[in-house]
């Protein structure tokens, strides 16, 4: 194609834009719209994209996203045409800032890759952290980054496999969970299918395939069903749009593996969206439950298939009533039933209503997470599992007794719940009640558990604990704990488990640390024969430290025996136990104990204890 072309085409794809911006800007800015692009047609004259076109046709496309499909105003717009001009031309944020004012220089700032000698985590964190702090203070920069992500995943097929494995890589790790959070949900969806289609291009493909086919197969009795709700609710005088929506690949596919279902045997592969038109003087919720009481009086429902995100919206701001009616075909199926202004702030998310007191909302929604997640010290390898974490997949609503809700990630437990409450309550949970049935504090939640918390002033945060909770929240509260207890002078080997009050001997580590065995144990009798050296005294003195440790009884089976054992264990003794586990054989008992201690003499108090006991034969610590 000759350059004369090309000329035309940036002419007419720039008007694209000027058209969409016009209704809703002053001449002024739209001048200053004319004079960023003209500004950006001249610094990448010389550039070519990937593809061999001229470079700026990449800046107009980003900002007909921007003006079009986002509904950005003027700045964000006008830096959507710049915002790859300071990164890659002579131009500097002065020169943006003296031509097109503190604003629109702020939004290239943040969307222009910072070059530093060294970088904090790495360039493409360091990155991320610096758009993630912007949102602290304004979302129209982010927005303006994801119009840019979203039209080079759109010509991503021009890049080499391994540019595109990185870039399709943050996008689904990144990109895509932080449109899901600012409630932009088709973007969310295109960024993470294309992310799909260039990262695993054959099971996309095949998904496609078997989508096209279901929908094909599917349509007649689809359409039967769709015609049938339509004349239902126009008889009754509601004006609704009826029409069948097909899961993307992505979706299908994260469902796929979520229930380890294959295509064919998965629920739930499209919805049937009815979108109503809201009459003046009727809310939204009284529409919707009017036309879900109409539908279950022609259709079977579902028990227990309504989940109302009407009243509990998703963090992302989502809303809609969702129900699972039966077809006459004998499947169930999944109803979406949303007003159109539910639609459109779907689409829209953060943006969908401009006023200052929304988009201060949404700020805030932000900050807290944002603090935590990019300026705690984080390094590489958590900081994108914080972000997808926290941004990323449907929440759920649990409820404390008095019915606060509290939003968390999928997969939270009651320890993600107690410290989303309070630290204090987390940092001292013991036990739980979900939904009146006691529990652990390692339980996972589901949506719409009620959750009461149980605390004891001797619990503390234990290391297992960070096992059990997905939260940054919970993390970051249980690894500051740990990290504030006093450190062991020793590190106790794994095999022979030694405690206070036993024999020990150390072994210098190369590290500098000290490990310490019992002089009987096997790897202390190899370590003496290779590494004598090494070998150095250690007092191994209690520090309050409680030891867990196992004893094994045997003893003659009688009325009251398992009584005297707790008994002493626990009154007496004033210790806690772990397990009891009991077998009886010919009337003879064995029993396995689990408990702590501080030391060695502490346990044999607890042994000649037990041994005094009626029955007891043989005490001995496992």
């Amino acid at each position: 194609m000759e350059e004369k072309d090309y000329d035309k085409i940036i002419d007419g794809r720039a008007g694209q834009v000027f058209a969409a911006m016009e209704s809703q800007t002053s001449p002024e800015d739209m001048k200053r719209i004319r004079d960023a692009f003209e500004l950006a047609r001249a610094a990448h004259a010389p550039q070519k994209r990937k593809t061999g076109e001229p470079y700026i046709l990449h800046p107009i496309a980003v900002a007909l996203i921007a003006a079009q499909e986002l509904c950005l105003g003027a700045n964000p717009v006008i830096a959507a045409f710049l915002h790859d001009v300071v990164e890659d031309t002579d131009y500097t944020i002065d020169d943006i800032r003296q031509r097109f004012g503190e604003d629109v220089a702020f939004l290239v700032s943040v969307v222009t890759k910072q070059k530093k000698e060294k970088y904090e985590m790495s360039r493409q964190l360091d990155n991320f952290k610096q758009m993630l702090n912007s949102i602290q203070y304004d979302i129209r920069a982010i927005l303006v980054k994801l119009a840019d992500r979203l039209h080079n995943m759109r010509t991503l097929s021009s890049m080499r496999p391994d540019k595109q494995m990185k870039i399709a890589g943050e996008t689904d790790y990144f990109y895509a969970p932080l449109a899901n959070r600012l409630g932009l949900y088709h973007v969310k969806t295109e960024l993470e299918n294309l992310s799909f289609r260039f990262r695993c291009p054959h099971e996309y493909d095949e998904l496609n395939r078997l989508i096209e086919g279901d929908r094909r197969a599917q349509a007649e009795r689809l359409e039967v069903f769709c015609g049938e709700i339509r004349q239902i609710l126009k008889d009754r005088g509601i004006k609704a749009r009826v029409y069948i929506e097909y899961r993307h690949p992505y979706s299908i596919w994260r469902k796929m593996h979520k229930f380890g279902d294959d295509f064919n045997h998965l629920k739930y592969r499209h919805f049937t969206e009815i979108v109503f038109e809201c009459p003046a003087g009727v809310t939204e919720k009284n529409m919707a439950l009017r036309i879900y009481s109409i539908l279950t009086d022609r259709f079977k429902e579902k028990p227990g298939g309504i989940t109302n995100y009407i009243d509990s919206p998703k963090e992302n701001g989502y809303q809609s009533f969702h129900v699972k009616l039966l077809a006459d075909f004998g499947r169930w199926q999944e109803v979406h039933i949303s007003s159109e202004r539910m639609i459109r702030d779907s689409r829209l998310g953060c943006i969908a209503d401009r006023c200052d007191d929304n988009i201060r909302r949404w700020i805030e929604k932000f900050r807290s997470i944002l603090r935590d997640i990019a300026y705690n010290g984080l390094d590489g390898n958590t900081f994108l599992e914080n972000v997808a974490t926290s941004f990323y997949n449907d929440d759920i609503m649990t409820f404390t007794p008095k019915g606060k809700p509290v939003v968390l990630p999928q997969k939270a437990t009651v320890l993600d719940f107690a410290f989303e409450v309070d630290p204090e309550l987390g940092i001292h949970a013991k036990y739980a009640r979900l939904n009146n049935f006691l529990a652990s504090v390692k339980s996972r939640l589901h949506r719409g558990d009620v959750v009461e918390i149980f605390t004891a002033r001797d619990v503390h945060p234990q290391p297992d604990w960070l096992d059990s909770v997905i939260t940054y929240k919970a993390k970051n509260a249980i690894e500051a704990y740990l990290a504030s207890r006093p450190k062991s002078e020793f590190l106790r080997c794994p095999h022979c488990l030694p405690i206070p009050g036993d024999e020990v001997i150390g072994f210098l580590e190369d590290n500098g640390e000290i490990t310490i065995h019992k002089r009987d144990c096997e790897i202390a009798i190899r370590l003496a024969t290779q590494q004598g050296d090494n070998i150095v005294s250690v007092d191994y003195k209690p520090d309050g430290t409680l030891y867990p440790v196992k004893m094994k009884v045997t003893a003659v089976d009688r009325y009251h025996l398992f009584i005297d054992l707790v008994d002493c264990i626990t009154n007496d003794l004033n210790l806690s136990m772990d397990s009891f586990n009991t077998e009886t054989v010919d009337s003879i008992v064995t029993c396995r104990i689990a408990f702590r201690v501080h030391s060695e003499a502490e346990l044999q108090t607890v042994i000649h204890h037990i041994r005094a006991i009626p029955g007891v034969d043989t005490v001995s610590r496992e």
